[in-house]
């Protein structure tokens, strides 16, 4: 792993949750309320609790196993799990799960995007690494 993305790893792990509520609530006032955010880079685990305006029950969405990948050239998303309190939003969040997404060029961020995928790679488990080691000892 680079320096840039160990920092950048360690400045998202160190930032805490109630400064990310105070940001999202500044940015979707009148919209919006962040009520609650867990967000574990190690684990690739997010929780997001949103209380939007005018409704009387707080919107809750799960996402497990997510990373970026490189593809050629490319770079893409994917989350494995996802699921939420309302149904229709589980609904729409299961049809993304298990789904590579593109990840659109843009120029002014694009010497970044490297550094951001590093950071947001794929864990490998213990049991493929055995695999790869195998197949190593194998050649």
């Amino acid at each position: 792993m680079s320096f840039k993305s160990s920092l950048l790893k360690t400045a998202i792990k160190l930032t805490p949750n109630k400064m990310i509520i105070w940001v999202a609530n500044f940015i979707l006032k009148d919209i919006a309320s962040l009520t609650d955010f867990d967000f574990n880079l190690d684990t690739r685990k997010l929780y997001v609790q949103v209380q939007l305006v005018g409704e009387s029950e707080a919107i809750e969405v799960w996402m497990d196993d997510f990373a970026i990948v490189r593809d050629g050239e490319s770079y893409e998303f994917i989350v494995q799990q996802t699921k939420s309190n309302r149904i229709w939003l589980h609904n729409l969040l299961a049809r993304i799960a298990g789904k590579k997404w593109k990840i659109p060029v843009i120029p002014q961020l694009a010497a970044y995007i490297g550094t951001v995928a590093e950071v947001f790679k794929a864990e490998k488990s213990e049991q493929s690494e055995a695999i790869e080691a195998n197949a190593d000892t194998v050649e």
